[in-house]
């Protein structure tokens, strides 16, 4: 017996030994993700108020969390509110604004004839792999870099609802589905919905993963493909030559479960959109968004205070 734990623990004091002089090192979070948030806030691009708060600091487990969370009850300086509170980082709020603005507001002055009063939402920070797969990497949700939305209320009270409208072909709530869908792959780097896989077909995932860089910009995927006439334009070229297409719709950082992989039988999935006609737009309204004007500070919470209820 003696003879079999001489070695086990000669084992761990080399181990501890190595750990000491650091080469058995605790994985990082990456920098570019810290840098993207600070650039963020020190643009004033989302500012502390009563519906956007900062919280503590998140740190783990593993290299799950963010240097700056925000906790978002509303959106537009509290104009636009969510169905519930999610805890994300200052980049995730300025994208969503911007989308909001840009895509989503407009088309369903379009659509509808009113515009959007609240965006229904399935969750934010969220320390797991991708789709909750055992042996996947870790999802952007794992460092409050995502958002699933699920839905759309108007401001007459109608709910679209992205589970029960994306296929009703035909119908205004289908087209202003997949309007907002595309027009996020221009303010997102990561689009996921109803298509992409069987993950996907009750939501929008959209995150803010670093894939890299093309010759004509960042690289972004969207799925499943927009119809042609709504994808948005591609970015100039910049001359170099194109960059290697990897298939790495998410965040590198890997996660290390207990439990091996789980199986899944998996149906083909359409990936290139719609494939009917749009029906003609209700009428089209002039709008004018206004910037984005947040209230001053509000007092800050700790993290273990605000995600007690996530």
């Amino acid at each position: 017996m003696a003879s079999c734990v001489r070695p086990l623990a000669l084992l761990s004091l080399a181990l501890f030994a190595l750990s000491g002089c650091g080469l058995v090192q605790r994985a990082e979070r990456p920098a570019w993700r810290a840098q993207a948030e600070k650039a963020c806030l020190a643009e004033g691009r989302v500012r502390p108020s009563a519906s956007i708060r900062e919280i503590g600091a998140i740190d783990g487990p593993g290299i799950c969390g963010t240097e700056h969370p925000l906790k978002v009850t509303a959106l537009k300086g509290g104009a636009l509110p969510l169905d519930k509170s999610i805890v994300i980082d200052c980049p995730m709020v300025a994208a969503l604004e911007d989308w909001l603005d840009a895509v989503v507001q407009p088309a369903a002055m379009n659509r509808f004839g009113v515009g959007v009063a609240e965006l229904d939402v399935f969750g934010g920070y969220s320390c797991r792999t991708v789709d909750n797969l055992a042996g996947e990497k870790l999802s952007e949700h794992a460092f409050a870099n995502a958002v699933d939305v699920s839905g759309f209320v108007l401001t007459d009270g109608r709910k679209i609802i992205i589970v029960r409208d994306w296929k009703r072909d035909g119908t205004q709530e289908s087209a202003f589905l997949h309007e907002a869908h595309a027009g996020a792959c221009g303010h997102f780097t990561t689009v996921l919905g109803p298509g992409a896989d069987v993950f996907h077909y009750n939501h929008f995932h959209l995150d803010l993963a670093m894939h890299g860089r093309t010759n004509t910009g960042m690289r972004r995927y969207c799925k499943p493909l927009p119809d042609a006439n709504l994808a948005p334009p591609p970015g100039r070229p910049d001359g170099l030559p194109p960059a290697p297409d990897v298939d790495e719709p998410m965040d590198v950082a890997a996660a290390k479960p207990r439990h091996p992989a789980a199986t899944f039988a998996q149906t083909p999935m359409d990936l290139h959109g719609p494939n009917f006609a749009f029906p003609s737009a209700v009428g089209t309204l002039e709008t004018d968004l206004q910037p984005t004007v947040l209230p001053q500070d509000a007092p800050r919470a700790t993290a273990s205070e605000e995600l007690g209820d996530e």
